[in-house]
This record gives structure tokens, sequence and C-alpha cells, in this order.
């Protein structure tokens, strides 16, 4: 499939890193939480339709969210309509379990690993190729050289348009693009990984991961100029409304001020959410993950709002705070 040329192109849509790639700046994800990630999935499939009635393009998914279930949804929502969306999925470092809470096997990216994988997420989407395609986390066995020369044939054959990584450390990150400039195999396009205001999860040392992004993986992302798909800009679920929060804690105080900002703008949280993480340029597209055609609009109109320059640095010291706060909770 050959990029689209800017003329008729919707205003809406940016660039995804350095490839012919045009995304809105919401995705959508499958990864679904509330409602089943199995192929028979009415509600997940009317959401995902209702996403590109309202203008979203960009949609994510792995194959082992249900273990092959979200891909076949995704599949089913876009069957009629593959020209019109970017469709992004990931495989993961292992077999598919007996259960779909239990553990797979380890597996290891070799290149016929990698090629059976990605012959089974384009049957379960119903395409003839993949825009984007994404190792879901490190192996941690294969030399990136060999993992490049694998992406690189899947790429060559058509199967795949671009590829990139999900959940690798910047060191991982920097690799590929050296061994992209270096080889003359197709590059690394870009990354997935988790963002947003909050931040509680943590990386394996312990530290704040959306701290160590801004940090670390920032300056190489704007130095390489690869695409970035920021993840849970609701923390997975940690900043949703609704939830029994204790008053008296950093969390209580920062959803405060996000309640603040979303009154003022006359907006819902999850809009000034998303609306936060797209204020950082080295931010592509915000990967949220509505269940229900509504918030998927909440989350849209994230990319349709500028924040006030007040509101911004309201936001800023609000989450400066939060994560100071955490940090002194981790020492």
């Amino acid at each position: 499939m050959e990029g689209k040329s800017d003329e008729g192109r919707p205003p809406h849509l940016v660039r995804f890193g350095p490839t012919d790639l045009y995304v809105s700046r919401l995705c959508q994800g499958t990864a679904f939480r509330n409602i089943p990630r199995a192929a028979d999935n009415p509600m997940g499939l009317r959401v995902l339709q209702h996403c590109i009635d309202v203008g979203v393009n960009f949609f994510d998914s792995s194959n082992a969210y249900g273990w092959g279930g979200a891909e076949e949804t995704l599949g089913k929502a876009i069957v009629d309509r593959r020209d019109q969306v970017v469709i992004c999925t990931k495989v993961a470092a292992s077999y598919a379990p007996e259960k779909e809470d239990s553990p797979g096997e380890p597996a290891r990216f070799t290149r016929d690993f990698l090629a059976q994988q990605a012959e089974g997420s384009l049957r379960r989407l119903q395409t003839d190729y993949i825009d984007l395609y994404l190792l879901h986390q490190p192996d941690k066995v294969t030399p990136a050289a060999e993992i490049v020369d694998s992406m690189d044939a899947l790429v060559q054959s058509g199967k795949i348009r671009y590829w990139g990584v999900s959940n690798h450390s910047t060191a991982q990150v920097s690799e590929y693009v050296k061994l992209g400039q270096n080889t003359g195999k197709s590059p690394i396009a870009g990354t997935e990984d988790y963002y947003n205001i909050a931040g509680e999860s943590l990386t394996d040392t312990g530290d704040l991961r959306v701290v160590q992004m801004e940090q670390e993986m920032f300056p190489v992302l704007r130095k390489s100029g690869l695409g970035l798909l920021a993840f849970s800009p609701l923390d997975t679920g940690h900043l949703v409304p609704g939830r029994n929060i204790d008053p008296d804690t950093p969390l209580a105080r920062l959803i405060d001020v996000l309640d603040e900002v979303a009154q003022d703008l006359r907006v819902s949280r999850g809009t000034v959410c998303v609306a936060w993480v797209l204020t950082h340029p080295e931010v592509t597209s915000v990967l949220a993950g509505a269940e229900r055609p509504e918030h998927v609009e909440d989350n849209f109109a994230g990319t349709e709002i500028v924040l006030p320059d007040e509101a911004i640095e309201t936001l800023n010291a609000a989450s400066a705070a939060y994560r100071k706060q955490q940090a002194q909770n981790l020492s």
C-alpha cells in the first residue's frame, strides 16, 4: 500500500516518525480490561467501528490480547474499511498458553517465529499487510542484529510495512536506531511506551517509568525522529472517574487539579489527560482503551483542544508534586 499524498488527507492526521503512515493523534487499543477480548465481542466491535466514524484511523492490538481474540475483533471492525485505517499490532515473546490467564512458554524472536506469528496476525486481522509491527517486549536473548534482519525480511516480503518495539529500554531502542543507520536494513520506525500525567508504573529497578521516559527516552526520540505511541493516558485506570480514592493522598490531589482544569474548560477528565500527554512534542499519538462509544468521544476530544498555557503550567506543577511524593515513598 502506497502512502497517500497530502492532497485530500484529513488535517487531523500526523506522520508517524520517519514513515509515510499518517495517523490520528488518538490510537484506539484492543487490550480491553472490562469487556471480553474474545472474537465474539459485540461491544468491542461497536467501539472500534465508532472510532472510525468519529475520525480515529489508528488501532493497536497484539497477538497476546485474548491470544488472537482482540485481533479477530479488530479484523471484523475494519474488514470493509481497510483503506481508511492504520493497523499496529504486536508480537509477544511467548507462545499462547493453555489458559488465557496463565503465562505462555517463553519464545525467541527468531526469523521463523516472527514470520509465523505475523502470518497468524494477518489471518486474524483479515488483511494482507500490517502497517506497523512491534515487538511487544524484549525476549532478552536474541541479538538485536538478528532481529533487524528478521524484521527487514518481513518488510521486504510485503507482510509488514514498518516495524518497531514496545516496552523496550532506551539503550535497546538506541541500538536499533544505530543498526538501522549502519546496516541499510529497514530501520526501526517507532516505539510504544507508557506515559501519562501520573505514573504509578515502575521500572525493573523501582524507578518511575514516566520520569525515565522524560529523562532518557525523550532525548533519543527527538534526535532520531522516531514515532511514539504513548499508552495509558488514564494510568491503567487510576485516573478514571468513579474510583474510590483516599482523599488524603497525592493521587487525590492530582485528580482534584485535573477536575478543576476540566471544569474550567468544560470537558471531561479523560479529555484533559489525553490533551496533557499531547503537549509533549515527542508524542505522536496517545493510545487509549475506551470500552464505550462515549469514552471514545472524550478521548478524541483531547486531540482537538489546545490547553491554555496557564492550564498546562497548573497541570505540570500538579504532576511534578505527585511524582515527587511518589519518589519519596519509594525511597
